[in-house]
């Protein structure tokens, strides 16, 4: 595999979210280099990254490891993007633009479309993007690199059960659309906090399967 230096951070993430870098597994910076067809200056840089973003961790004597959250931490995340979730739409009512509001219509098209056809495969990543580009609606960077953030973390630490209510939770991504599209930021807030409160009961905490050592051989494949 090579990728380009810029994208080595990303890449590392990616790869610890879909435990092909198991909990607590060492990184070193060969193996990262070599697996990625980089130096050993873009991974250095991109470890102290995911170290500030709190996927990774260093130990004395051992160097880089991929952390390991406690059950708090991971349910910390939940409660925190109950709070931070609400506040980006409230915001996107009162910033959005245009295209905006085109994405997010289509995105809810496509995502009623397939609730409705028993297409759960594509749902997952069809909210995804709707959350992201809600996320980028409220004219923040700050705030839409922190949900982003918790995005990454939350799938790393929880699997999420395929929604029993496709329908109803598609017309609920409606409902903020349209609050955000009148500029209504107390119902946009209030709209995706009872969103995202109904949507915890879908997360299990994934079992923890780490493995100190160098994980050489997933890393490689």
């Amino acid at each position: 595999m090579r990728i380009p230096a810029h994208s080595v951070c990303t890449a590392i993430r990616d790869d610890i979210v879909t435990g092909v870098f198991e909990r607590g597994s060492r990184l070193t910076e060969e193996q990262l280099a070599r697996r990625y067809g980089v130096s050993r200056v873009p991974v250095r840089e991109a470890l102290r990254t995911l170290e500030s973003e709190g996927f990774v961790t260093t130990r004395r004597h051992v160097g880089a490891c991929v952390a390991e959250p406690t059950e708090q931490e991971a349910a910390d995340l939940l409660e925190i993007r109950a709070l931070l979730e609400p506040l980006g739409a409230a915001r996107a009512a009162q910033r959005r633009t245009e295209a905006h509001l085109k994405v997010l219509r289509g995105l809810v098209r496509l995502g009623q479309e397939r609730a409705r056809r028993g297409r759960g495969e594509d749902l997952r990543s069809l909210g995804g993007w709707f959350h992201e580009t809600l996320a980028q609606a409220s004219g923040s960077p700050g705030l839409t690199a922190l949900l982003t953030q918790l995005r990454h973390k939350i799938a790393w630490m929880y699997a999420v059960e395929e929604s029993a209510r496709p329908v109803e939770e598609w017309a609920e991504h409606g409902a903020i659309v349209d609050a955000v599209a009148r500029g209504d930021a107390d119902r946009a807030r209030a709209l995706t906090a009872l969103h995202a409160e109904r949507s915890r009961g879908a997360h299990r905490l994934r079992v923890s399967t780490s493995q100190h050592h160098v994980n050489t051989a997933s890393a490689r494949n």
